[in-house]
């Protein structure tokens, strides 16, 4: 495509969503799909050539799939709206690849949990607190956003929780929340929120297993993440 054609000016034969229709999604390229979701380009852009210079910058599907909202919006003629349009596709993309792999995952350690949500919560840049649900065997019935917050901060209810887990029929809850910051260690918030929910889940006889908190890998350990519960909170 030459620089500065819109798509709206290709023929209809050309334009990605008509060819989409016509012949299928494994007609396009992937400049072309990318190009549909982000909708529209910029002043002298094409959506499609925002779509290549995506792939220009992270190479494969998989490093696009894992940049952050901030680095997807540092691409020229990526904003905010068009940054999370595509974190939803490969979200969706992610979870579809889980269910094609048939049974329910085990989370029954902190390693299990943060290997399972470390991706979906790279990206955030504020404190996104989630509700992993899991049966009587450990797995995994769903996992819930209960609430999101500013940068260091996030309020946290155990009505929120616990509703939607008796919803779930959920018997145990894992709690996972990230910190934009990079550093997973508990603040006092976290410990006292957790001991909050863990007294709460004893009335209900629904049993809190642990609160995982995703950040950056660690030099002095290697992890990415802590466990309230190998800290000793649980006690």
């Amino acid at each position: 495509m030459s620089h500065g054609i819109k798509i709206k000016d290709l023929p209809a034969s050309e334009r990605p969503r008509e060819r989409l229709a016509a012949s299928g999604p494994g007609a396009l390229r992937n400049s072309e799909l990318i190009a549909i979701l982000l909708r529209t380009g910029m002043k002298g852009v094409s959506a499609i050539e925002i779509g290549e210079q995506l792939l220009q910058k992270f190479v494969t599907l998989t490093a696009l799939e894992r940049a952050s909202l901030s680095e997807l919006c540092s691409i020229k003629g990526i904003g905010r709206d068009k940054a999370i349009a595509l974190k939803s596709a490969f979200t969706l993309a992610r979870r579809m690849a889980a269910e094609l792999h048939g049974e329910a995952p085990l989370l029954d350690t902190p390693g299990s949990v943060a290997d399972y949500l470390r991706e979906e919560n790279r990206g955030y840049e504020v404190e996104h607190f989630q509700a992993v649900m899991l049966n009587v065997r450990r797995k995994l019935i769903r996992v819930e956003l209960i609430s999101q917050g500013l940068v260091d901060t996030i309020l946290v209810h155990p009505r929120e929780v616990f509703k939607t887990a008796i919803a779930a029929n959920a018997s145990a809850v894992v709690l996972v929340h990230n910190h934009p910051s990079g550093d997973p260690t508990p603040s006092e918030a976290d410990i006292r929120v957790t001991r909050d929910l863990i007294r709460a889940g004893q009335l209900l006889k629904i049993e809190v297993l642990d609160h995982v908190i995703l950040g950056r890998r660690a030099a002095e350990n290697g992890k990415d993440y802590v466990s309230l519960r190998e800290l000793g909170y649980f006690a």
